[in-house]
């Protein structure tokens, strides 16, 4: 008779394995040229999948087993982070790095009757330099010239933050947890998505 510890793992292992793959699957609901995930996204993505794989080789809650499901949070979070902010509607902005390597920085956006807006810690604004800057714009499977405003007076920025937490659903799903800001902090900016000039 198959012992319960191990059909309780093979379970946990096929759905922490189905949540991996669906880090990667998810962002194929979006026009356009595919966007690889990175940082904690793929992270949480392939953690997700090698722990699945390891409840699938030990069959049961062993030593290895049980090492895996006490530390699949660090992989999960992230990985469902990523799942459920993908699965509104998502932009590439790309950018430079420090090392002027390409950044595909995966924004939410928001409109008004101004243009599209976009908001972030102003630290990672300044990393990329994006203030000003010409830059590449792909939303909706079309892809777009920008010049990015940063804007980092209150008002503003907690009226677009606002306006995020009310588009979307992840957002007030982990706001409501306290696991994402349901106002701009002091470290909010927004930046206006200006379209780049015609000659």
């Amino acid at each position: 008779m198959t012992n319960p510890r191990s059909k309780a793992s093979l379970l946990i292992g096929v759905i922490f394995i189905g949540v991996g793959l669906a880090v990667f699957g998810i962002r194929l609901i979006h026009a356009g040229p595919y966007a690889m995930p990175h940082g904690a996204a793929l992270f949480g993505g392939i953690g997700a999948i090698v722990l699945g794989g390891i409840l699938l080789g030990v069959g049961r809650f062993r030593p290895f087993g049980w090492i895996a499901v006490a530390v699949s949070p660090l992989a999960l979070f992230p990985a469902l982070y990523s799942i459920m902010g993908e699965s509104e509607e998502v932009i590439s902005l790309y950018a430079r790095d420090s090392q002027e390597n390409v950044v595909d920085l995966r924004l939410w956006i928001v409109d008004r009757p101004d243009g599209a807006w976009v908001g972030m810690a102003r630290e990672k604004a300044l990393a990329h330099g994006l203030d000003g800057q010409t830059l590449s714009m792909l939303r909706a499977g079309e892809l777009v010239c920008v010049v990015p405003r940063l804007h980092d007076d209150r008002d503003t920025a907690a009226a677009v933050h606002a306006m995020k937490v009310e588009k979307y659903a992840v957002a007030q799903i982990f706001g409501s947890i306290g696991l994402y800001p349901t106002e701009a902090t002091a470290a909010t900016v927004a930046l206006h998505l200006e379209p780049c000039p015609t000659s």
